[in-house]
């Protein structure tokens, strides 16, 4: 379905002003393209409660390119960790292309849908892979070798640190998506990201536009190299934050 099609697609353009984000009529086009496919095997595969066109725009498609609130992309390599469906890591390639981005999601169901997703939207430089942050964060293929480390995964903050840091280089970043109520994650997640070899920079809150939704942005920098024993084996950096 053409994107000037939707009764609602001025809710997009509106949030994208708000971003300062610039789509052409392709990226506009691939969004859509990107609803639809979401829609579709949500039938079939559980990718997402939020199926109604205005809402995945602001919860979805919105809040993943809010990252610009925090860090703009351009060309970096970028690790979206517990992608799921492909939030934030598909709508961060449409809007910056050159961005070269991993999807990493722990189920093969998903894995299949965001493969779809990069064929039928004819993206380059971003593959989906599936497996567990546990094991890849000791794969030398991926450890300390992006850019940048993305999450929208729910956990708390000292778990998803375990889970992001060791993929990012030295003086690279990891971004946390949170909700607007990140005060407290933020104090009890010090001792993981001083311990994993990084240091917080800043946090920014907002709204997403068009709604009520609060929103935190968590900018982590890496200082040196993450101890070798991180990430802990499966499931312990959730049972026992660090």
């Amino acid at each position: 379905m053409d994107y000037r099609n939707y009764p609602d697609v001025g809710l997009f353009e509106d949030g994208l002003r708000d971003f300062n984000i610039e789509l052409n009529d392709l990226q506009k086009q691939q969004f859509a393209d990107y609803y639809e496919l979401l829609v579709q095997w949500n039938k079939v595969i559980n990718l997402t409660a939020i199926t109604k066109y205005p809402e995945v725009i602001q919860k979805h498609f919105l809040d993943s390119l809010s990252i610009v609130k925090i860090y703009k992309p351009t060309a970096e390599k970028i690790l979206d960790i517990g992608t799921g469906a492909g939030f934030p890591g598909i709508p961060v390639k449409i809007a910056f292309p050159a961005t070269q981005i991993v999807l990493l999601d722990s189920l093969n169901k998903r894995v299949h849908f965001l493969e779809e997703v990069i064929k039928t939207l004819s993206l380059s430089k971003i593959n989906a892979v599936h497996g567990r942050a546990e094991e890849f964060g000791r794969n030398k293929t991926y450890r300390e070798s992006f850019d940048l480390c993305v999450s929208r995964a729910v956990a708390n903050l000292s778990t998803l640190s375990e889970y992001c840091l060791p993929f990012a280089r030295k003086n690279g970043y990891f971004i946390a998506y949170k909700s607007g109520k990140a005060m407290e994650e933020l104090t009890m997640s010090k001792n993981a990201v001083k311990i994993l070899g990084a240091e917080f920079i800043k946090t920014e809150h907002f709204t997403i536009p068009g709604t009520d939704m609060e929103r935190a942005l968590i900018l982590i920098e890496k200082k040196s190299m993450t101890p070798e024993k991180y990430p802990r084996g499966a499931g312990k950096p959730e049972k026992c934050p660090l």
